[in-house]
């Protein structure tokens, strides 16, 4: 096995293992202390579930990344050196974790959270972990310092919030960014440290995946709650980010990079613009719950919850399908993102008409 693969593989395995015996221990936990996800109009599930399975995330990835390093230095390499931007990342990461936490436990208003991500997100870009090019981006490239501090602190925002809210069906925010990281393990490879990272996070999330998706309800089944969806999107915005700078992307292939992460981001990303932007156009609060997600949309329309998870994770790989070929093909990149918005605007169009005409 070459020297790179070895300690991903490590931090991987040692991930994976840690939430497989942390999870059972907190559900004992949540049934002790009576910390439920309770049914309402608003979610899909019918009884109490725990929810504090996102806990065992951010300590999952600091033990890998740490057990990844040592078999570094155990096979003479150097231990990973983490610089201004990975400790930026870690403080904004952790502040979006305990914030998710306080509101899993005792409940949070959306807003009081979201002022509290712009305060993490600002870690990144006073770490000059910012986007200052566009790459041709609707035939944008440099951009001025303040644009960019707001561009990626809004882009932040827009990620974290993203993941969080498309969680709401078993399996679907963690298998996404299984997809997600996973991409972002091979795609900032160069960064051992990084690739480490990434593989441990889904090391967890594979183990969580499976409690979720098919442990039973009284048994072994878990919610992650806002604690791990919101530390996700944080990491997934960390990563779009990070892939973009010097010396971490490849020399002259900037424009690839934005199109892969465009591509990765792009399903949670649609889903939370359209919905905030459906909200405000009737009226509502942006930070008012509903039920109008592409998750509910697809149910709505007659689809079981396994039926309709497997329908957004094909969508996701239609979407990876689609933009490979069309870049491929010598597609600009603006040309590629219209058509995207315009796929997801008619398949939620026809949902729409199918749900309607089951009423």
């Amino acid at each position: 096995m070459s020297s790179v693969l070895f300690p991903l593989l490590t931090s991987f395995l040692s991930a994976a293992i840690l939430t497989a015996i942390g999870l059972p221990l907190i559900i004992k936990a949540c049934r002790y202390f009576n910390f439920f996800d309770l049914p309402n109009t608003r979610k899909v599930h019918s009884k109490p579930v725990p929810r504090l399975g996102g806990l065992i995330f951010m300590p999952s990835a600091v033990v890998g990344l740490f057990v990844a390093s040592w078999t570094q230095v155990l096979m003479g390499k150097e231990e990973f050196v983490f610089g201004v931007s990975t400790v930026a990342m870690t403080f904004g990461g952790l502040m979006i974790y305990l914030i998710g936490v306080i509101d899993d436990r005792y409940g949070m208003k959306a807003s009081h959270k979201f002022v509290i991500q712009i305060f993490a997100a600002l870690f990144l870009p006073l770490c000059n972990l910012m986007i200052s090019d566009l790459n041709g981006l609707f035939g944008i490239h440099q951009i001025p310092i303040w644009a960019g501090y707001i561009l990626t602190v809004v882009l932040i925002l827009v990620i974290v919030n993203a993941i969080n809210l498309i969680d709401g069906i078993d399996g679907l925010s963690s298998g996404l960014c299984i997809l997600i990281l996973t991409a972002y393990a091979v795609l900032l490879s160069k960064n051992h440290a990084i690739a480490s990272l990434n593989t441990a996070i889904v090391g967890s999330l594979i183990v969580f995946w499976f409690f979720n998706v098919f442990g039973k309800v009284g048994g072994l089944k878990i919610f992650m709650g806002d604690a791990g969806s919101l530390f996700l999107g944080y990491v997934c915005a960390y990563m779009s980010i990070k892939s973009l700078m010097r010396p971490i992307a490849p020399v002259d292939c900037g424009e690839e990079q934005m199109m892969i992460s465009i591509t990765l981001l792009l399903i949670p990303v649609l889903d939370v613009v359209r919905v905030a932007l459906q909200r405000r156009l009737t009226g509502h609060g942006i930070f008012e719950p509903d039920k109008t997600h592409i998750h509910h949309i697809l149910m709505n329309a007659g689809l079981s919850m396994h039926m309709t998870l497997a329908c957004i994770l094909a969508l996701f790989f239609m979407i990876c399908g689609i933009n490979y070929a069309l870049w491929q093909c010598h597609f600009s990149m603006p040309l590629v993102v219209v058509l995207d918005v315009a796929i997801y605007v008619l398949i939620w169009g026809v949902l729409m008409l199918v749900g309607k005409s089951d009423d």
